[in-house]
């Protein structure tokens, strides 16, 4: 089954959240209600990149990888990059 990395930024204090799901729209929604302890705080989100893969494990490997980089920058260049899903 398809699977998301996302990456989602605050309109309150525009910093980024990094993860993935199965269902875009549902997870975001989530964000955005507070459902998610990390993101609460920080609402609302807006989702601002996305890539599509296979499966779940190569989501989750991609999510890992990106969020290795510990860059700012780095985030902020896929972000500007055209999407590629």
């Amino acid at each position: 089954m398809t699977h998301f990395v996302y990456i989602i930024q605050s309109l309150k204090d525009g910093s980024y959240y990094i993860g993935s799901a199965q269902n875009l729209e549902e997870r975001l929604a989530r964000h955005n209600q507070g459902r998610s302890q990390y993101t609460r705080s920080k609402r609302p989100w807006e989702m601002v990149f996305i890539e599509e893969f296979p499966d779940k494990s190569t989501a989750a490997k991609r999510e890992q990888e990106i969020k290795s980089r510990k860059s700012k920058a780095y985030i902020e260049k896929l972000v500007r990059t055209p999407h590629q899903s």
